[in-house]
């Protein structure tokens, strides 16, 4: 039962879970609020039995007139779980640019003949998140509540529809459209750009489908084999099922094992018949090997023959040391930085956080990731004006032991973009409670706050194996609260040190937090009045 329960706990590595196990978390009890009375509402949620020995804090500001609305603990360092993603992302959007776009190119290495090619075609990776896979028509990125990337630990997960190798379809069918029909010689991957930093989900210079392979059981009827979808389909990646549909309200549990170099992938287990589709993934090992895979195959469908063998190892040892005087026969360019911060915000996107470590360090003409932390720390100390010691970080996710914040410190950061021309673009990238990205899954009916919160959340929960229950290290959230005039109020709330006997005493602890966020948006429209311009929610 012990390694069930553990086992379950993978689950909650999203919408800001960071899953790790602990032998606990010194916190003290629920401070008196120093700027007055909660009421009785929200009281009443601190003092439950989960909360005895946790310690709760709360920050709300107007940052019209920098009045505190509420204060407890606002200054001390608090496990912080995905909600140090809006300090990463902050910085990448300022250093980057809401508008900059990821170019990755590919040259023609070697002599071109009419139509064919003597030598190499060799893809630049830029550090693309999604390299297309995620595009919709309009050119904006998609996504959905519970991300694909959280497949094997969160029940629900979903694919979007995009392809995910439509970037290198799109590259092969301008190679194809330059004039180039054949290649004698190899296709390579340059993957110079980084070095993949130490770091889980750990980013690389070339990520297709985000480095894993989308594995989709389907249920048919009791005592048949369930089917199987499976994507992206590359060589040599095989995948074999033999999960099974079990009667109605059976079991579905069903695990992925793999080949040590990832290629050979095999599924096993149940699937209830009346079970929804169940999402799982299995990594990509060698993403550089993966991608010229994909790349030669995706030639093919648009018509250009490589010579060299489809499948192997990234043959990099025949990168040139420059590409001047190399044509560039084909360039694939991303969509808006803004997209791709929507998406990391909206689904705790841990890859892509990691990933915009990445980005800052090669913006400043590094190849190492962690240059990324100086990049921070100057946005935070010369245009935010945020003193960046009430922040720790050694991730970009918020992952690690190191990582804390203060409620002060986000709510400084919080309020510095309400003072930018980036205001709502920055402010609707977060969740939308009720609406969208992980927001989407609290206050769906019935909620007078619908689409009036914006904010991130974050979760670090871990298993208390000496007093066999749940140590709930962090739940947090913190964002913007919008009153029913259009006024923002900037937020924190945030517990650590709860426990809970089961799963469902995590998810009170998740709501709890949740309704707080509800119960302060309520207070700051009727602090407003009601006489007030009244301005529609947020609407998907």
């Amino acid at each position: 039962m012990r390694s069930r329960i553990r086992g379950l706990l993978r689950v909650w590595a999203t919408a800001g879970v960071a899953l790790v196990v602990v032998a606990g978390t010194a916190a003290a009890a629920p401070a008196e609020n120093p700027q007055g009375d909660f009421g009785p509402d929200i009281t009443a949620i601190m003092n439950k039995p989960a909360y005895k020995h946790a310690q709760w804090s709360v920050l709300e500001i107007d940052p019209a007139d920098g009045r505190v609305v509420h204060s407890s603990h606002p200054d001390e360092f608090l496990m912080p779980g995905s909600t140090i993603k809006l300090v990463t992302i902050s910085g990448a959007w300022h250093d980057l640019g809401p508008d900059h776009r990821f170019t990755t190119p590919v040259n023609a290495v070697g002599r071109l003949d009419g139509s064919t090619l003597t030598g190499n075609l060799v893809l630049v990776a830029q550090g693309d998140l999604t390299m297309g896979g995620r595009t919709k028509p309009d050119g904006s990125v998609d996504f959905t509540p519970i991300d694909h990337t959280y497949a094997d630990d969160v029940p629900g997960a979903t694919l979007t529809p995009e392809d995910p190798l439509a970037g290198l379809d799109q590259i092969a069918r301008q190679v194809h459209d330059s004039g180039i029909t054949t290649v004698d010689g190899d296709v390579v991957i340059d993957a110079r750009l980084f070095t993949p930093p130490p770091i889980s989900p750990q980013p690389t210079p070339l990520m297709i489908n985000d480095n894993v392979i989308d594995l989709l059981s389907t249920p048919t009827t009791p005592g048949q084999p369930a089917q199987l979808s499976w994507r992206p389909q590359v060589a040599p990646y095989q995948v074999t099922s033999a999960v099974r549909t079990v009667e109605a309200g059976g079991t579905t549990d069903i695990q992925v094992s793999a080949s040590p170099d990832g290629t050979a992938i095999t599924l096993s287990g149940t699937i209830a018949a009346d079970a929804p589709p169940a999402l799982k993934n299995s990594p990509i090992q060698d993403p550089n090997a993966f991608g010229r895979t994909a790349l030669i195959e995706a030639l093919g469908r648009a018509g250009v023959t490589v010579t060299a063998p489809p499948t192997g190892p990234n043959p990099d040892g025949t990168l040139p040391a420059s590409y001047t005087g190399d044509p560039r026969v084909a360039a694939f360019v991303s969509p808006p930085y803004r997209d791709y911060a929507k998406l990391i915000l909206n689904v705790s996107h841990n890859l892509g956080a990691n990933l915009a470590l990445c980005n800052m360090a090669v913006n400043h003409g590094s190849s190492n990731c962690f240059d990324g932390f100086p990049v921070i720390r100057d946005f935070l100390t010369r245009t935010a004006n945020v003193d960046p010691t009430q922040f720790q970080m050694a991730d970009g996710r918020g992952d690690v032991p190191v990582d804390r914040v203060t409620p002060t410190g986000l709510n400084q950061l919080l309020a510095y973009w309400l003072r930018t021309p980036d205001a709502d673009a920055f402010r609707t990238s977060l969740p939308i409670l009720g609406v969208s990205g992980t927001g989407a899954l609290y206050c769906t009916t019935d909620c007078p706050a619908k689409g009036k919160v914006f904010a991130k959340p974050g979760t670090i929960i871990g298993f208390d194996l000496l007093n066999q229950q749940l140590a709930i290290n962090a739940q947090t959230y913190a964002g913007y609260l919008q009153a029913d005039d259009g006024h923002l109020y900037t937020f924190f709330v945030g517990v650590n040190g709860a426990a809970a006997p089961n799963i469902q005493g995590f998810f009170d602890v998740n709501d709890d937090v949740d309704q707080i966020a509800v119960l302060l948006q309520q207070e700051a429209c009727a602090e407003r009045g009601t006489d007030r311009p009244r301005t529609a929610p947020v609407a998907a």
